[in-house]
């Protein structure tokens, strides 16, 4: 963290600590030593979702197991979104008309119950990015190579702009069915879309009128794209995502998905599996060169390399929180009473160093018991349903830079400023390394692209 540019001090009281402030990335560990100690239910007086209601930031892990396991009775935001369009009898096209959100549009038919929430998810996003991901390893591992290739020689890369960035990017269009060719566009609107965590102020994201109208001004174009392509696949389907969509039956509704359904589909895969598995491997790069000794352990021992990744997507979150739970009835956690109503903001990275729950939370432990029990994809019935198709890419991704590289370092040049907003993920990050003498005979990620 560069405490010396940033905009805020770093906290050293309860009174100092503000989560959401300009700079704040700089200082959200120190900052949650602090809530941990002294405040672990964080007040927010006013940020409630209704006049003169509150917020309630938990930092506490097992607080927030018990919200997220709960849907029911610590409601879902965007469900509830959803029903009041539902309720008000809008179709799909008049919801986003009046929304402007594709994904809330998109589920106005698609009834989001619980229940049909699971089956959503099992018939229409599992296949592909949650239980069926692993049938992209082959295209992945490709990725990956290719990327490296384009640097291997040259000794220094910038990591972000040309490897954590692009590698989702492809992946993700591979998988929908668009051209290779359109990924800068993809990547206009995917950066678009995710406005509000970036440039959103509080803990509810807020965009001035101006800041959205910007927002659906860069995001034209995008629906229309998405239409041409599912005309396009309906016709001449294809092995992707998109084609799948096109004509899978959904058994909730007995009956093919509309366009708007699909957009909504394809809009959440290109806001979800693009920013997590970019923050979460220049993260990794960064413990790396922090942590001497793990790299060489990983080239020689590679079934350490699951819990490699498990263990830094803990201790460096990329998404370290969301205001997406409400109280349905009066609360208490840690001796705080939170009336029905509240907002709760989960801060998931907050909950994966809980010293309570993992000893020596910001040491990285390769041998942790239980690896995967951090929140940074949530847990229960609302975990992330890309969680399976991010963790296939990073592990990947490391494999064949395992295999390819000989050791990593910081370059020269780096500021360790962050982006603004509520992912955690430094604006460049410069990398010294050594290319590998005899790649194909340390392992498999070379040897799959030859």
């Amino acid at each position: 963290m560069n405490h010396e540019l940033s905009p805020m001090t770093c906290p050293v009281h309860l009174e100092d600590v503000d989560l959401f402030g300009e700079g704040a990335q700089e200082h959200w560990y120190e900052a949650y030593e602090i809530l941990h100690r002294d405040e672990p239910v964080l007040r927010i007086e006013g940020g409630g979702l209704a006049p003169g209601s509150d917020a309630y930031v938990l930092t506490k892990h097992q607080d927030i197991i018990t919200v997220v396991k709960d849907p029911e009775r610590y409601r879902v935001v965007s469900t509830m979104r959803v029903g009041q369009l539902a309720e008000q009898g809008l179709t799909p096209d008049e919801a986003y008309a009046q929304t402007h959100s594709l994904m809330q549009a998109s589920m106005v038919s698609l009834r989001p119950t619980q229940e049909l929430y699971f089956q959503h998810r099992r018939e229409l996003t599992d296949p592909w990015v949650g239980t069926g991901a692993l049938r992209h390893r082959d295209m992945i591992t490709r990725h990956v190579n290719e990327l490296i290739d384009e640097w291997i020689d040259d000794g220094e890369v910038e990591f972000i702009s040309r490897f954590a960035r692009p590698l989702p990017q492809r992946v993700m269009a591979s998988i929908l069915g668009f051209p290779q060719e359109d990924i800068p566009r993809l990547a206009e609107w995917g950066d678009a879309a995710v406005t509000p965590f970036v440039h959103g102020t509080g803990l509810k994201h807020e965009l001035t009128p101006e800041q959205a109208a910007e927002m659906n001004r860069r995001l034209d174009g995008f629906q229309d794209y998405i239409y041409e392509h599912v005309t396009a696949k309906r016709a001449d389907p294809q092995d992707d995502m998109v084609s799948f969509l096109c004509d899978v039956h959904y058994e909730a509704l007995d009956r093919k998905l509309s366009d708007i359904e699909i957009a909504g589909i394809v809009h959440a895969m290109i806001l979800g599996g693009l920013e997590t598995t970019q923050y979460a491997l220049e993260e990794q790069a960064q413990l790396l060169c922090e942590t001497p000794g793990t790299f060489d352990t990983l080239r020689t021992e590679r079934t350490k390399l699951r819990a490699f990744v498990e263990e830094t997507l803990r201790m460096r979150a990329p998404t370290h929180g969301l205001s997406t739970r409400m109280t349905t009835r009066d609360e208490v956690f840690q001796g705080v009473s939170v009336p029905a109503g509240s907002l709760l903001h989960m801060r998931f990275g907050a909950a994966n160093v809980d010293e309570e729950e993992f000893a020596c939370p910001f040491d990285l432990d390769l041998d942790r018991a239980s690896i995967a029990r951090h929140v940074t994809f949530s847990t229960g019935p609302r975990v992330c349903p890309g969680a399976t198709l991010s963790r296939l890419e990073q592990q990947v991704a490391w494999g064949a830079l395992l295999d390819r590289l000989d050791s990593i370092e910081y370059g020269a040049g780096n500021t360790w400023m962050h982006q603004p907003g509520i992912m955690l993920g430094t604006l460049e990050l410069n990398l010294r390394f050594d290319a590998a003498a005899d790649p194909l005979a340390l392992g498999t990620g070379r040897s799959s692209h030859s």
